[in-house]
């Protein structure tokens, strides 16, 4: 690959996020740097693509951070806690995308977008990463919606949401997508389903709470994005009540949140408030947003209607939406390693 700005590195490049990661990359303002891709040894030597480039899996070592810039850790949480040092010593300025580093000394969880939509509401920044910053980790896609809703909400004297989030299998990566699929494959054939994944039947099915042995874990993942939207929110905007629902598709957010206004507001209003960068106001003219026709989408969409039958101005509203989920956290990753790049005077690819 040619030369470009910067060198940047992409461990776990086999997997899903890693190669939705890998595409947005490519059409952003980081496209013309160079991509290293890195991934166990398995893997190593695969052939696949980075942006209009043919590109080889790299095996992952200590040494793989040599003259790097940015390392973006996505996929294995593993990988990233047992690699993260190594590109930290070599100057490379980290995005997390597995959660891995949450809790570390002086990483912070972060989404410019909401820091952008609440500065725009004339409030006052948080910490934002500067030189003392080892490491950022990107806000859990479903917390980044909601924080970007209520921060734009605020405007309309926002006090409370409530949210139903309903996440795909792709949000755990391929063996929770070929799960869903062979168990999918499995009952239309009558035949035992694997459980290894959910330690539940999710195909076509809706669960609130998997089984005991599952390796996916929806309370944590809730618990998560309250946490982080609180990190976010850094107490500028209400209180977030959230349940997340395993929903049998493969890809995309769907979610119904109900929010509760301080004052009377027309629909027009709130969508007016809601509307803007990284937002789409769907008119209830439309047909309303899925996970279909949010596929391949870099925006939020969102459609809003009033919570009672009343004519008027009314208080209470649902906002049902739906987002690209590996898009959205991608994109979310990019704007956070273009926060970092501005701590960069120059790259190390000569």
């Amino acid at each position: 690959m040619a030369h470009g700005v910067y060198r940047i590195g992409i461990v776990g490049a086999s997997s899903l996020a890693g190669k939705e990661l890998t595409d947005v990359l490519s059409e952003s303002q980081l496209g013309a740097s160079d991509f290293v891709l890195l991934d166990d040894e398995a893997l190593i030597g695969k052939i696949t693509a980075a942006g209009d480039e043919i590109a080889v899996i790299q095996q992952l070592d200590a040494s793989s951070f040599e003259r790097m810039d940015f390392a973006f850790f996505t996929n294995s949480a593993d990988m990233a806690a047992a690699n993260w040092q190594s590109a930290r010593k070599a100057g490379a300025s980290i995005v997390d995308l597995t959660y891995a580093l949450e809790g570390q000394k002086d990483v912070l969880v972060l989404s410019p977008w909401v820091e952008e939509a609440l500065a725009g509401k004339g409030t006052p920044g948080r910490t934002m990463p500067d030189l003392g910053t080892p490491a950022v980790v990107t806000a859990h896609p479903a917390a980044v919606i909601l924080a970007l809703l209520a921060a734009r909400l605020k405007s309309v004297g926002l006090i409370h949401l409530a949210a139903t989030v309903m996440e795909p299998a792709s949000e755990y990566g391929r063996p929770a997508m070929d799960e869903l699929h062979q168990q999918t494959v499995n009952l239309l054939s009558f035949q035992t389903l694997p459980k290894e994944q959910y330690d539940a039947q999710v195909s076509f099915n809706l669960l609130p709470a998997l089984g005991e042995a599952a390796k996916i874990k929806l309370a944590a993942t809730q618990q998560r994005i309250v946490e982080q939207y609180e990190v976010m929110a850094a107490g500028r905007l209400p209180e977030l009540t959230v349940q997340v629902v395993h929903a049998p598709v493969f890809h995309g957010y769907v979610a119904s949140v109900l929010i509760e206004l301080e004052y009377p507001a027309m629909v027009t209003q709130v969508e007016a408030a809601l509307a803007g960068a990284h937002v789409d106001v769907v008119t209830i003219k439309s047909d309303p947003p899925s996970n279909l026709s949010a596929a391949g989408q870099e925006n939020i969409l969102v459609q809003v209607t009033k919570a009672t039958a009343d004519e008027g101005a009314a208080r209470r509203f649902w906002v049902w939406l739906a987002a690209d989920n590996l898009k959205l956290h991608m994109l979310n990753a990019v704007a956070c390693a273009q926060e970092l790049r501005r701590l960069r005077p120059q790259s190390k690819v000569q």
